[in-house]
């Protein structure tokens, strides 16, 4: 019986890392893509993997990226991200190119370029990590929202049009992660990253990783559709209950 292998985007921190080393315990040989190599590797190094160059933005990387990958049985959209927090009247206009660039063009990419592969495995497994944001706006996130909204369609388009086919979707729609997230929306600014957290029990990377795991380990007849999780101190975007 041939391994079983999975694909992992943004594996290189947070959710995609964990996810790496949920699915390497079930067994899976697990591809990890990322730009920053070197963190890749040694993840790479620690599950028995194997680290792959991966700009989700760029046709030749994603292309260079499904070649190098024999065939795949689960494939976890999870690169992705947020810049800036503005109103649309100050909307950054790279900010939001780079939102839909990597959120949503970037899963049309890896997932049309792997389909074939899903397809082939006779098992395949899509799962793509959106956020609670897929279902709501708030002020200041338009950017992020509307990516958010679209990666979502995208993937729930697909259930519909891959009917019939040996292929289950998953949409795992998360709340507060503590992650590099933050770090990453608020460029670099600690402080204000740790504020989004402040007086709350956020998730983190494992809990997200735990419920992939969880999706990947059903029967191939189950298709659980979409997974909304958020920590207890959240009822929606922007809305948490902190302590003190």
């Amino acid at each position: 019986m041939s391994i079983r292998t999975a694909v992992v985007t943004g594996a290189s921190s947070g959710i995609g890392e964990a996810t790496a080393r949920e699915l390497a315990k079930q067994g899976y040989h697990v591809y990890v893509g990322a730009r920053r190599l070197d963190r890749l590797q040694h993840l790479a190094d620690e599950i028995g993997g194997t680290a792959l160059e991966l700009d989700v933005t760029s046709d030749d990387s994603v292309r260079a990226f499904v070649d190098a990958i024999e065939n795949a049985d689960v494939l976890v959209n999870n690169a992705g991200g947020a810049k800036g927090l503005a109103s649309v009247v100050e909307a950054d206009l790279d900010d939001w190119r780079w939102m839909w660039e990597t959120n949503v063009l970037g899963t049309l990419r890896l997932t049309k370029a792997l389909l074939p592969k899903l397809i082939a495995s006779g098992d395949g497994l899509i799962v793509t990590i959106t956020s609670v944001a897929a279902f709501e706006a708030y002020d200041n996130g338009s950017g992020y929202t509307s990516a958010k909204h679209a990666q979502a369609v995208l993937h729930r388009t697909l259930r519909g049009e891959l009917l019939g086919q040996p292929v289950r979707l998953t949409e795992i729609a998360p709340g507060a992660v503590e992650t590099e997230f933050s770090l990453v929306r608020f460029a670099g600014d600690e402080e204000r990253a740790a504020k989004v957290y402040a007086g709350i029990d956020p998730l983190v990377a494992q809990d997200i990783a735990e419920i992939i795991g969880f999706v990947a380990s059903r029967p191939s007849h189950v298709n659980l559709d979409q997974i909304i999780v958020k920590p207890r101190d959240q009822a929606g975007p922007g809305r948490f209950a902190r302590r003190a």
